[in-house]
């Protein structure tokens, strides 16, 4: 098997890698899920992504549950 050259073509690798697609290995991916997370609920409108990678997020809205 050959070794992805950076975290781009690491990430991208799919499927057959043997990385565990559960977390994602770029900094702007973990960004991207942590601040998901933190939000809880809500919507991201337009996201925009270059090379496969979020690079910003342009109308989001949180969203708070009370039930």
């Amino acid at each position: 098997m050959v070794e992805p050259k950076n975290d781009r073509e690491a990430w991208r690798s799919g499927p057959d890698s043997n990385r565990n697609l559960e977390t994602p290995s770029h900094p702007a991916w973990v960004s991207f899920v942590r601040y998901c997370r933190e939000m809880g609920y809500g919507e991201i409108e337009r996201l925009k992504i270059q090379d496969g990678i979020p690079v910003l997020a342009e109308v989001t809205r949180q969203k708070i549950k009370f039930s």
